[in-house]
């Protein structure tokens, strides 16, 4: 970082604009493409790897993988609004993102004739409390969580699922 950043909410805005350049001239260096690994742990905990970081999902005293699957969409809008409330030049005070959805568990537990076992509906309030912030700059951020989010994309689309077993039976 040199001493001419701009650095709001924690962002470094002037390195980010930086890389927004780039990516306009080489749309590749914004793909991603990760892979991670669960490892069953005992009962119904996972410990979860990419690269060196290790998290756990799941058992006693933990968020299950719904609720994973919540908290990273309420997670990515903190992201977002803090990235783009820093590019609007917006001190953030206080932001949090409430996330509330609903799912049956019966097909999960083998009733076949329940409906799927997934979200049926997720709601998020955002809070955020930055002085001086305009209604048109609020609603900007609105329309960024709205539009702009990774993990509400992915959940508001039919992506392909493959799920390949490679069973050892010796």
């Amino acid at each position: 970082m040199s001493t001419e950043d701009k650095v709001l909410n924690g962002v470094n805005v002037t390195q980010l604009l930086r890389y927004i350049w780039k990516v306009r001239n080489d749309p590749t260096l914004a793909d991603r493409n990760p892979t991670l690994v669960a490892h069953w742990v005992g009962e119904s905990r996972s410990r979860i790897e990419f690269r060196k970081i290790v998290t756990h999902i799941g058992g006693e005293g933990e968020l299950n993988p719904m609720m994973m699957l919540l908290s990273s969409y309420a997670a990515c809008q903190v992201d977002l609004v803090v990235l783009h409330a820093s590019f609007l030049g917006l001190k953030i005070k206080s932001l949090s993102v409430e996330a509330t959805g609903h799912f049956d568990v019966r097909r999960y537990l083998g009733f076949d004739d329940a409906p799927g076992p997934g979200y049926d509906k997720i709601v998020l309030t955002v809070r955020i409390r930055a002085p001086g912030a305009t209604p048109e700059q609020v609603a900007h951020l609105r329309e960024k969580c709205e539009r702009s989010c990774p993990v509400g994309d992915s959940l508001a689309q039919a992506i392909p699922l493959k799920l390949e077993i490679e069973a050892d039976s010796s």
